[in-house]
Formats: structure tokens, C-alpha cells, sequence
């Protein structure tokens, strides 16, 4: 295996594994409803982000432009490559747009949370909203990752 594919499964492990598994212990501790344990939890999706999610997205997008130029795979027309770009800029917009201001409203709402001692309906709003938009900016990498591996087209 190459550098460039080796660093490109290392960056998709740690862009789709970080996005899954912080999504799962959010998940849990939203059932705990201790707000505590909440606050804790989206404050650490959003370390995670940047510790995991970022930097497994640099290597993701480095890597695979090395390879596709050196492979001389076109970007003009629809094949695997340009479906597979176009589903990530999606993600990447909902992740910016959507993602990153809920995570921070989550943040903002749960802290006020541990002081009242309860789980306010701000932030049962804005956590529907980050489960929604969460669930499909997960979803089109995975579907890319299908992509990536069955080249079908």
C-alpha cells in the first residue's frame, strides 16, 4: 500500500469514525437527561471536531487529490470521483452551516442547563435539529465511502 492511500484510509477512519462515535456518546448522554453529563458530552463532540474530524478531513482531501492526479482520474462528467466530491461538499456545507451552530447553541443551552438542574427545550430543540441534519451529513460519507471502495461507475 502506498503513503498516499495509507494516509487516505487514516484520514477516513478518523473523519467517519469520530463522526459516528461522537454522535453515539451524545446520544447517550442525552438519555442520562443529567445536565452535567450532557454538557460534558457536547463539549466534547465539539473537541473531538477538531481533534479527530478536522484533521481527518485534511488528510481525506490532501491525499485523495495526490492520488486522483497522479491516477489521472477526470473530474468532468458523473463516474464515482465527481458524485463522490459533490456528496462531500454537501456534508462539508451542512457540517458549517448547520452542525457547528447547533453544536455551539447545544454548549451555550446546556451550561445554562446545570444551573436550572434541568434539560431546557432550547436545547431539546436545537439537539433534534443537530440528530437530523447529524444523521444525513453522516450518512453521504458513508455512502462516499461505498463509493471509494465499489468505484461502480
Amino acid at each position: 500500500m502506498n503513503l498516499w492511500l495509507t494516509l487516505h484510509v487514516a484520514g477516513v477512519v478518523l473523519f467517519v469514525g469520530n463522526i459516528i462515535t461522537a454522535a453515539f456518546w451524545k446520544m447517550r448522554a442525552d438519555m442520562t437527561n443529567h445536565p452535567v453529563q450532557i454538557h460534558s458530552a457536547v463539549r466534547n463532540v465539539m473537541l473531538a471536531d477538531y481533534v479527530f474530524t478536522l484533521p481527518g478531513l485534511a488528510l481525506v482531501i490532501v491525499s485523495g487529490i495526490v492520488m486522483a492526479v497522479r491516477a489521472g482520474l477526470p473530474l468532468m462528467g458523473l463516474n464515482w470521483l465527481t458524485l463522490s466530491l459533490i456528496l462531500f461538499a454537501v456534508s462539508g456545507v451542512i457540517w458549517l452551516a448547520v452542525l457547528i451552530p447547533l453544536q455551539r447553541r447545544m454548549i451555550r443551552s446546556s451550561a445554562q442547563c446545570i444551573d436550572s438542574g434541568s434539560i431546557s427545550a432550547e436545547y431539546r430543540r436545537a439537539s433534534r435539529s443537530w440528530a437530523v441534519f447529524g444523521i444525513a451529513a453522516t450518512l453521504l460519507p458513508v455512502v462516499i465511502l461505498y463509493l471509494m471502495v465499489a468505484k461502480s461507475f
